[in-house]
């Protein structure tokens, strides 16, 4: 996902189209993926020959047309953007649903992957009981995959008592028992490497205090699931482990939607398109709050911008979205962007920057 983010979002050429649709994970309900794909070629083969000569037009369908060609619908997520101009052709899957449509510009349409790195969570769930430890990764409540290697699943094969008078007392059981989750942790840190994701530890309330107690980062451990999960499939692990996970992002976005009520209070904030847009163009942008779903076509003159109710309406100077012009802009001058859920920017009308200065 970001590979692709870097490789297309600095491009700036005519002609550069999106293809953006919701897909499906499994059977049967993805066979219709290729016709909704089919659907959306055709309405960006029939834009690129109002907007181009026959000949441009077809170099880029071809790159579009051969980058969709390249899907494999059997490895769906719940999107899919398909991107090419005449240089480029490429695809990325998306675990978040999206609007379908077709996005012929300037540059690429970025903001779907942009939501999805910021909106969503990957993390592990670190499976642990006394017998075992399996290793987990997730994005929000989908399985990324179960890790086979060298070091999990991890056995507890030489950390445990056969001296009775050590067994017969809690401490020498503890002591036993600390050994292996010491050892499980130093294999989660070995296989995980720089990649310090947050932790779902999944374990019996006794068992987590004791690796809790041993582990060598408890700051990375994101919550606690109280059950013994060691024969259950990865899937279900995931979907208890989210529910956990999904609480410290809520968090993190409240806290994120604070930041903005306190610009307000100081001043630092704007909520006029035009003046986001000048601020943004500017560096003045630190975080750019928007509505989930929100698209605005737009304008663009040398005065500002003006708000537009078709995209399909359009001279060369009409972007179909100024908001993902803006949420590209901020970020390129070392800005972010907040995804807001509910109705905290219903009196800003979707739309609200908080300013450097």
């Amino acid at each position: 996902m970001i590979d692709v983010l870097n490789k297309i979002k600095d491009v700036h050429a005519k002609g550069c189209v999106t293809l953006i649709l919701n897909t499906h994970r499994t059977s049967p309900d993805n066979n219709q993926d290729p016709i909704t794909l089919k659907n959306l070629l055709k309405e960006a083969e029939d834009g690129l020959l109002k907007e181009f000569d026959k000949r441009q037009a077809g170099r880029i369908f071809d790159n579009l047309n051969e980058a969709a060609g390249q899907v494999d619908h059997a490895h769906n997520m719940e999107s899919l953007l398909v991107f090419a101009n005449e240089n480029v052709k490429d695809f990325v899957r998306l675990p978040i649903e999206v609007e379908n449509r077709v996005i012929i510009d300037d540059n690429f349409a970025t903001r779907d992957i942009i939501r999805a790195l910021h909106e969503q969570k990957n993390y592990y769930a670190l499976v642990i009981s006394r017998k075992n430890a399996r290793l987990i990764e997730a994005f929000n409540d989908k399985l990324v995959r179960e890790f086979k290697n060298d070091e999990f699943p991890y056995e507890n094969e030489v950390h445990y008592s056969t001296d009775k008078h050590q067994l017969s007392t809690n401490k020498g059981t503890d002591n036993q028992y600390e050994e292996f989750f010491n050892r499980v942790d130093k294999e989660f840190q070995k296989t995980i490497g720089d990649r310090r994701l947050p932790v779902v530890v999944v374990t019996e309330e006794r068992n987590f205090h004791h690796y809790k107690k041993v582990c060598d980062n408890p700051e990375q451990i994101a919550g606690h699931v109280n059950m013994n999960r060691d024969d259950e499939k990865a899937e279900d692990i995931v979907r208890a482990a989210w529910k956990v996970a999904e609480e410290v992002v809520e968090e993190k976005n409240n806290k994120r939607v604070n930041e903005l009520k306190e610009a307000v209070n100081s001043g630092n904030f704007l909520s006029d398109f035009n003046d986001i847009w000048k601020a943004v163009n500017e560096g003045r942008g630190e975080t750019l709050f928007v509505q989930k779903g929100l698209f605005q076509p737009a304008k663009i003159t040398s005065n500002g911008i003006e708000l537009s109710d078709d995209a399909s309406k359009r001279d060369e100077n009409v972007v179909d979205d100024i908001v993902d012009e803006m949420i590209e802009r901020n970020i390129a001058k070392g800005g972010d962007t907040v995804f807001v859920n509910g109705d905290d920017l219903s009196t800003f009308n979707g739309l609200a920057l908080k300013t450097r200065y």
